[in-house]
């Protein structure tokens, strides 16, 4: 009981967390500049996509448990990305190395809490 409601609370976090990612996109796409990364904006277009699946997702966890482990996963990924570009790009190492953290803690949250596997009970044909 404890571990659904805490997933449910950490699914509702992420997902309003990521579903902000779309104020920078519609700024982004509203007053486009040539100073503008176009790959975060489409990142971000992404994660606000993820975010709506993680709140919808939110009312019945058990239901979708390979949703956590995409969020999970990628999140994993992008901070691999992020860290080691960090190292490559010295005046953006402080971001992405915070970026990274919340990433990994996201990801290891989502893991963490997911709800376990379900049996699958064989139905035989003649009992249906």
């Amino acid at each position: 009981m404890y571990r659904e409601r805490a997933l449910k609370v950490v699914m509702v976090l992420v997902g309003l967390l990521f579903v902000a990612a779309i104020y920078p996109v519609v700024m982004s796409l509203w007053h486009p500049s040539p100073s503008d990364d176009t790959g975060d904006t489409m990142m971000m277009s992404l994660y606000f996509t993820l975010g709506v699946s993680l709140l919808v997702a939110a009312r019945n966890p058990s239901a979708h448990r390979s949703l956590f482990a995409f969020a999970a996963w990628s999140s994993f990924a992008h901070a691999i990305v992020m860290t080691i570009l960090g190292f490559h790009i010295p005046s953006e190492k402080v971001g992405f190395l915070i970026g990274s953290a919340v990433l990994v803690v996201i990801g290891a949250a989502l893991l963490a809490l997911a709800p376990p596997k379900q049996s699958v009970q064989q139905v035989s044909p003649s009992t249906a």
